[in-house]
């Protein structure tokens, strides 16, 4: 069987049957890599750093000459690798490999598993090809639908329920593993890289118009630009300020009490110290008097305060969008629940219809 060298439009259909190898080293995957791709490194990252170092200052054949042996100790472990991931998955005996940009490295393990059996595909261009066709997707106009509300609203959860529903949904906070405010990263994972986070989403948008209901919009939540360290890229957040936003205007002891179901137990130390990062915005009295709460127990004052200050915060972004007044649709809605909620965006999107 040959090797088949697919060109990006080819591979993005592919993978959603077929095991992605990525051949690079460890330290660019973790970096950032194609979503469910597989980590399959030729070179570990200090070895890729010898090679590369060759490669520019002596030249092509002594770098090989130095890969060689790293690539002979590997050979066998990468085919079993290979070949745990097709059996536990009960796939076919094909796949897809990828380096940086289609380079020696893929070509070299190419080589070697088509020689063992398998039917093997290498993305042309590499990983860079599929970064650039990622960026290429933020370029892009898109149909968008913004869930609104103050903080504790339970927005994330509405869109949940839209997504078993059927309707397109990006959680743009489980992307960025990050809730979006100062306590956003409690208990959560470790957030990816920008890029990575880009790649993610760069796929999710694709999916949403290219595979399914691409004729629906895609239901987003209302977000900063930035959630926590990664940066919604810049067209795509103003496409979102240029959105409906269908506001669902909760009383705000129903969303304290939603915030209190979801911090109320999470250690002090960790609320302390997200409430510090927000000193300078919060002001010196209302930081002292959450934290002063906090060390009473009387966690329910604590976020009353802070939900003070996010609830101005909100407002501000809100309102600071062009022609507000026809964008913001506001769904009065008694408490939290997300299925009550969705039902009423429903009926107002039913009533709105035929206007």
């Amino acid at each position: 069987m040959a090797i088949e060298v697919i060109n990006i439009e080819t591979f993005l259909q592919l993978r959603q049957q077929l095991p992605v190898f990525d051949v690079r080293s460890p330290g660019e995957f973790e970096h950032a890599h194609i979503p469910n791709a597989i980590s399959l490194p030729l070179f570990t990252n200090e070895e890729r750093a010898l090679v590369g170092t060759q490669y520019k200052q002596v030249g092509k054949q002594p770098a090989i000459k130095t890969a060689l042996p790293f690539f002979a100790e590997k050979m066998v472990p990468m085919i079993e690798t290979v070949e745990k991931v097709i059996t536990k998955n009960k796939l076919a005996n094909e796949i897809i490999v990828h380096c940086w940009r289609g380079g020696m490295r893929s070509a070299g393990v190419a080589w070697l598993l088509n020689l063992y059996g398998f039917k093997v595909y290498t993305l042309q261009g590499g990983y860079k090809a599929f970064r650039n066709w990622a960026l290429q997707q933020f370029e892009k106009n898109y149909r968008l639908n913004i869930i609104g509300g103050y903080t504790g609203s339970g927005k994330t959860e509405i869109l949940k329920v839209l997504q078993q529903q059927g309707h397109n949904v990006i959680d743009l906070e489980a992307l960025a593993h990050h809730k979006g405010s100062a306590f956003g990263g409690i208990d959560m994972p470790a957030q990816p890289s920008q890029e990575m986070f880009e790649n993610s989403l760069a796929l999710q948008l694709y999916q949403h118009t290219t595979i399914v209901n691409n004729a629906f919009p895609i239901w987003l939540e209302d977000e900063s630009q930035r959630i926590g360290t990664v940066n919604i890229p810049i067209k795509l957040f103003e496409q979102m300020r240029e959105s409906p936003v269908y506001f669902f205007d909760i009383p705000f002891e129903e969303r304290l009490k939603h915030i209190m179901e979801g911090y109320g137990k999470a250690p002090k130390e960790k609320l302390i110290s997200a409430i510090m990062r927000i000193k300078k915005r919060l002001g010196g009295l209302a930081t002292k008097n959450a934290i002063n709460f906090l060390l009473e127990e009387d966690v329910s004052n604590c976020f009353s305060e802070l939900l003070i200050y996010y609830d101005k915060l909100y407002w501000k972004g809100l309102h600071n969008r062009n022609n507000f007044l026809e964008l913001v649709k506001t769904i009065p809605a008694p408490n939290t629940n997300a299925q009550n909620n969705a039902q009423l965006l429903q009926e107002y999107l039913n009533s709105t219809e035929h206007d």
